[in-house]
């Protein structure tokens, strides 16, 4: 038990849930296996989220999504959006939280309707269970004023008892055999809603704004440093979910850990501030700055076991954390090339003393330092004598492209072109490829949210495959059709040069017609004039549509890809389309 003086560990688990957690020691046959093999022949999943796209249009949303090829789509199930009286510190009377039919119908409906129509698609539904959490489920000592974020919080302290009765009910509602007229489980009848079994748990816990606080108030470690709080909290959170998901016949499901924001730059963390991404993966893990278990009163202010019988004990009591498919990231880039995070502060004309610059980045993992999310996992793992590489899911990434934003006082440089987005995008999955850690590459979002000139947000997040308006960025037909060159300029027209890229949407050609032999055609314009001509047809082998080939190119000019969606209903208008990739430029001396 905790000393007298700290405040009191998330409310948890009876014994019978923490059998369940200690009986699942099991690998998640799916999940892990799934991300593996993918991942190692570097066929990564492509995933898609637009949230507010889904929720209002569905069908015509998950649509747009298999012509675009994603094989998942990515959907924030927000608890305190369903929860009843969200806005109350007093639960529910006679309210079973278990139970999916407690809840508002009328709350679910929405996300019903995702399910049905992805499952129509064969569009795999990846939810994203994620805070906040309704007041009655938040912990004590919420401060009155939380920075900008108004009061009451709804993700302070969320109690781990209660996600995980939301997540029994969730994982009992899309379990495949339960029906909303009916309220109770019957094997394959008429209107069961579909199956989902694909999660991922919380979002960006180590950033003050989602799950806070991120500093244990009151402690502080020698050198001033905060005893970190979030890892503590998010490791009750994932082991509700693994042991609701294992109750609930979801034991074999894709099951990812992690979400975490990119980089932070508020140091030292507190309550609402960012954590560094190692930082928070040696707090989950129980580990110190040496990867070494914790021990003694750090260990304890932290939740974590403080000797050698303990510390074996904590793996079987932590199966999510060891066992899951994969550890996601939000690796986004700014306004950066993918292969490089540059010293700059969130205001992009001053720069940070490049010895606290150094401290920072390394403690970073945007797609340019996703090594050292990569480094600190193996090591946690090392740490409890694990050899196993956890793969690595990007699942938020893009970049915010000007237009529609606009430079502004704070930020001098916070977008990009829309045909550099495209580029860097093409640029980063082809790396994400290379990587063998790195199990799927992720697009946030579909349309841009917001007008230009709605407010002082010029756009908003602005990372959409399509304008406000419904006009396709560059990046529309980039993401479709991925094409990259990691060099372009041959020494002479008998140098071969690598050409990478991926049909998306021959996953679903695949799929659809299963004796079908995909190809696509890149074409070729010289630099002297006339028209595009066939430099070669590319067969495809890769379940995901990716190829890999190298080309002897006759002179200077200009590269593309011309692909055919195949008749197929499925498809909708786009079906016998030609598409096109963006153009490169290739240079032969």
């Amino acid at each position: 038990m905790a000393p007298a003086h700290l405040p009191a560990p998330p409310r948890f688990m009876s014994r019978w849930i923490v059998a369940v957690l200690l009986i699942t020691t099991s690998t998640l046959v799916a999940g892990a296996a799934l991300a593996s093999r993918a991942q190692a022949a570097g066929n990564q999943v492509a995933i898609i989220q637009d949230d507010a796209q889904l929720l209002t249009n569905p069908v015509g949303t998950l649509l747009r999504f298999r012509q675009l090829g994603a094989q998942q789509v990515r959907v924030a199930l927000r608890w305190q959006l369903i929860a009843p009286d969200p806005n109350s510190f007093k639960a529910p009377a006679h309210f079973d939280a278990a139970n999916p039919a407690d809840y508002p119908a009328r709350l679910w409906a929405p996300y019903d309707a995702i399910v049905r129509d992805a499952t129509a698609d064969r569009i795999q539904v990846n939810f994203n269970v994620v805070g906040g959490a309704p007041l009655w489920a938040t912990g004590p000592g919420m401060p009155k004023a939380t920075m900008a974020q108004g009061w009451p919080f709804h993700n302070w302290e969320p109690n781990a008892n209660d996600f995980f009765q939301f997540m029994r009910a969730v994982g009992e509602r899309y379990s495949g055999s339960y029906n909303p007229g009916r309220r109770r489980l019957m094997p394959h009848n008429r209107g069961d809603l579909p199956r989902v079994d694909f999660w991922s748990i919380w979002n960006e816990p180590n950033y003050g704004p989602s799950l806070a606080p991120q500093a244990l108030p009151g402690h502080q470690l020698p050198g001033h440093v905060p005893v970190p709080a979030s890892g503590r909290m998010y490791r009750a959170l994932v082991a509700a979910a693994w042991a609701a998901l294992h109750m609930t016949g979801h034991g074999n499901d894709g099951f990812l850990i992690g979400e975490l924001a990119p980089r932070a730059t508020n140091v030292p963390f507190g309550n609402f501030n960012g954590m560094l991404p190692t930082t928070f993966v040696q707090s989950l893990y129980c580990l110190g700055s040496n990867y070494r278990p914790l021990r003694g009163e750090l260990a304890t202010l932290e939740g974590c076991p403080a000797n050698l019988a303990g510390t074996r004990a904590f793996v079987a009591r932590n199966a999510g954390l060891f066992k899951a498919g994969g550890f996601s990231d939000h690796a986004y880039m700014r306004w950066f090339p993918p292969n490089q995070e540059e010293n700059y502060t969130s205001n992009s004309g001053q720069r940070y003393p490049p010895s606290v610059w150094s401290s920072l980045v390394h403690g970073f993992s945007s797609f340019g330092t996703i090594g050292n999310l990569t480094s600190a996992l193996n090591r946690s793992f090392g740490a409890y004598g694990w050899k196993r590489h956890l793969p690595i899911w990007n699942t938020e990434f893009g970049y915010m492209t000007d237009p529609p934003k606009r430079p502004n006082k704070k930020d001098q440089s916070p977008a990009v072109s829309p045909a550099t987005a495209a580029y860097y995008d093409n640029w980063a999955e082809y790396l994400s490829w290379k990587n063998p850690q790195i199990g799927s590459f992720e697009q946030y979002l579909l349309f841009d949210p917001l007008r230009p000139s709605f407010s002082n947000n010029f756009g908003g997040y602005a990372s959409g495959l399509v304008f406000y308006n419904g006009r396709p960025k560059p990046g529309y037909a980039a993401w479709r059709l991925p094409l990259y060159m990691p060099h372009t300029v041959a020494g002479s027209r008998f140098q071969p040069l690598e050409v990478w890229g991926d049909v998306r949407p021959a996953y679903y050609q695949m799929l659809d017609q299963k004796h079908s032999r995909v190809t696509t055609q890149l074409l070729f314009k010289s630099a002297s004039g006339g028209g595009y001509t066939l430099l070669d047809t590319v067969t495809i082998h890769s379940r995901q549509g990716y190829f890999d080939v190298h080309l002897k190119f006759p002179s200077s000019g200009t590269l593309l890809m011309r692909w055919y969606y195949p008749t197929d209903a499925l498809f909708g208008a786009a079906s016998g389309q030609a598409v096109f990739s963006r153009s490169i430029r290739v240079t032969v001396r």
